[in-house]
């Protein structure tokens, strides 16, 4: 179902990025979401946004050749509810 290829496709990221980042930006991650050919990375804060942005403009490449189907990357604050 819908559900469960996001949930894999969550988990996949998820897992993607914890093996390409150090430690430290791993923990700062809030949560991964692939919709309509883009990767949307959610930081804890502002201030790990912008440096995650810098990491992940280094990883592009390598999420490319990992996913065609990815035409963009973004690093968004998650908004706290």
């Amino acid at each position: 179902t819908r559900l469960t290829d996001q949930t894999a496709r969550q988990a996949f990221w998820r897992n993607w990025l914890e093996a390409h980042l150090p430690a430290d930006f791993v923990r700062r991650l809030s949560g991964v979401v692939e919709r309509d050919g883009t990767l949307v990375i959610f930081a804890e804060s502002a201030a790990w946004s912008a440096r995650l942005r810098y990491a992940i403009q280094e990883l592009e490449p390598e999420i490319r050749a990992c996913q065609p189907g990815i035409a963009q990357v973004t690093v968004r604050v998650l908004p706290r509810s």
